[in-house]
């Protein structure tokens, strides 16, 4: 059964156009939980462009077993440093620039050296779950491997953007053929980026997937249907159960 993981950046993007105290996105987690979700995605970026320091401790008091807060952060060492302060659940590094919208691809693993690896030790060293953020690549799944991180989670950026095109069914392969490396080399697989109610029906099709990472595309239901009804639709979309 595949895990869903709401990410409430949006939430705060929304707070945060008007500078006030609402909507809060810790308040949208609970709703979140509450309506069923396993987990609590947020994404502290270096330039606190939606989530901020406060949201992430309010969601780390919030969150509790058996959901999970997964902390989506650069692999810096300012980042480091409040992961193992925080004690998320889940840090799952992800490549990051000021100038781009939002995440655009994946972290590059298999050229990182050494800095990538020392931090990835240290998180899996305070008994913090490790997630890379990858393209759904060969050479970074192998590379991932040899980090000893838990957990991958596969860019579905190309496959959202080809989901109306032709192009659809290559790239949906391209996930299945990594999700299936991935977990023969023994580590479990998440999904996210760019994924709907629409086109996340094929892609959890794929077994080796056991998670998913959506946020934008909830937060934008949730203007016409509720948080909790945004989420009890993508649970029916993905065929998840609370």
């Amino acid at each position: 059964m595949v895990r869903l993981h709401v990410n409430v950046d949006h939430v705060a993007t929304v707070r945060n156009a008007r500078g006030t105290a609402y909507p809060d996105p810790v308040e949208a987690a609970r709703v979140c939980l509450e309506a069923g979700a396993h987990g609590i995605t947020a994404h502290l970026r270096e330039d606190r462009r939606h989530i901020v320091d406060d949201d992430m401790r309010r969601l780390r008091a919030l969150v509790g077993k058996p959901a999970v807060l997964n902390m989506e952060c650069a692999a810096t060492d300012e980042m480091l440093s409040i992961a193992l302060r925080l004690k998320p659940d889940v840090v799952t590094l992800v490549p990051e620039r000021r100038e781009e919208r939002t995440t655009e691809g994946g972290l590059e693993v298999a050229g990182a050296g050494a800095a990538l690896a020392e931090r990835v030790r240290a998180l899996l060293g305070a008994a913090i779950r490790v997630s890379l953020f990858i393209a759904p690549d060969e050479a970074q799944i192998r590379a991932s491997r040899l980090l000893a991180v838990q957990q991958v989670e596969l860019h579905t950026g190309e496959y959202a953007h080809a989901f109306a095109t032709p192009r659809r069914d290559a790239e949906l392969s391209r996930l299945a053929s990594a999700a299936r490396l991935a977990s023969s080399l023994g580590m479990e697989v998440a999904a996210g980026h760019g994924l709907t109610r629409e086109n996340v029906v094929p892609l959890v099709r794929i077994t080796e997937i056991v998670e998913l990472n959506i946020g934008h595309a909830m937060i934008a239901d949730a203007i016409f249907m509720s948080m909790s009804g945004s989420v009890r639709a993508m649970l029916e979309a993905v065929g998840a159960k609370p």
